[in-house]
C-alpha cells in the first residue's frame, strides 16, 4: 500500500510541476477497460470497465463496473510438504466484489491529439454486490487412503497443516455462495498517454473504500471486518470520439 501511495504522491507532484493545458483536443464519449492491482488483491486484483459522457469541455459523467477479489491482509500461503501444492492456511471464504459506480471525471490538463499527457481527477461510488464463496482445501483421510475437498473449518480436527495437501479447484465454492450487499466509493487520478486521437492508454491511481451490511469472515482465527480500504493502480486501454 505504501508503494501505491508513494506513486500517487509522485503523480500529484508531476501534475503541478509539468501539467499544461493544450486546449485543442475535444471529444464527447469514452470507453475504457483495464486490469487492477490493489493492496487487498493478489498479483491481479481484478478488472474494470468505464464509460464516460461529456457534460462540458472539461467534465465527464462516468458509469463503471469493477470485479475484484478481496483478500484478508493476514493470508498465509503455505506449501504442503506431502504434495508440493500450495494453499492458504486458515482461510475459510473468498470475497468477490462486484462494484457498480457512477461519478465524474474532471480534466486538469488536456493533451494534444498526438502528444503530451492528459491528467484528470475523479470521484465515483455506488452499490457493491459481495459474493462470499467457500474456500476449499484438499484434506487426506484414513491415513492417506484418500483425499476430500472441503471448506476449511478451524473446528474440524482433520483440518491441520499436516493433513491439508492443497487447495480446491478454482471457483469450486461459487455454487454455495452468499450474497452480501454493500456500498463503495473511490477517488482517483488518471494519466493518459495515448498517441492517437481515438485511442486511450494510461493508468489510474487512487483510494477505494467499501462497506458491507455485516461482518465478512475470510479467516476465522483473525480479526475480520465490514469495512475495507485499499490503494490501487489500474492500467487501462480504450476508445473515444
Amino acid at each position: 500500500m505504501k508503494r501505491i501511495l508513494l506513486l500517487l504522491v509522485i503523480c500529484m507532484k508531476f501534475v503541478f510541476a509539468f501539467g499544461q493545458d493544450d486546449g485543442n483536443y475535444e471529444y464527447t464519449r469514452e470507453f475504457v477497460w483495464g486490469i487492477n492491482k490493489n493492496t487487498n488483491g493478489g498479483l491481479i486484483g481484478g478488472f474494470m470497465v468505464k464509460k464516460s459522457r461529456a457534460i462540458n469541455s472539461t467534465t465527464f459523467r462516468t458509469f463503471g463496473a469493477e470485479i475484484m477479489n478481496v483478500k484478508h491482509p493476514k493470508e498465509d500461503r503455505r506449501t504442503s510438504p506431502n504434495s508440493g501444492n500450495s494453499y492458504i492456511f486458515g482461510k475459510s471464504n473468498y470475497l468477490y466484489a462486484i462494484r457498480l459506480q457512477t461519478g465524474f471525471d474532471k480534466i486538469l490538463f488536456k493533451k494534444a491529439p498526438q502528444q503530451g499527457v492528459q491528467i484528470t481527477y475523479g470521484f465515483s461510488g455506488g452499490p457493491t454486490i459481495g459474493i462470499l464463496a467457500p474456500y476449499f482445501v484438499e484434506v487426506v483421510f484414513n491415513n492417506g487412503d484418500g483425499v476430500l475437498r472441503q471448506q476449511y473449518d478451524p473446528e474440524n480436527p482433520q483440518h491441520t497443516a499436516r493433513n491439508i495437501v492443497g487447495s480446491g479447484r478454482l471457483f469450486q465454492g461459487l455454487g454455495k455462495s452468499t450474497i452480501i450487499p454493500g456500498v463503495n466509493a473511490k477517488a482517483s487520478m488518471n494519466f493518459e498517454f495515448g498517441t492517437f486521437k481515438s485511442n486511450v492508454t494510461g493508468f489510474e491511481v487512487g483510494l477505494n473504500a467499501e462497506a458491507y451490511t455485516y461482518l465478512i469472515c475470510l479467516i476465522p482465527a483473525e480479526k475480520n471486518h465490514k469495512f475495507f480500504t485499499s490503494a490501487f493502480l489500474t492500467l487501462y486501454y480504450g476508445t473515444r470520439r
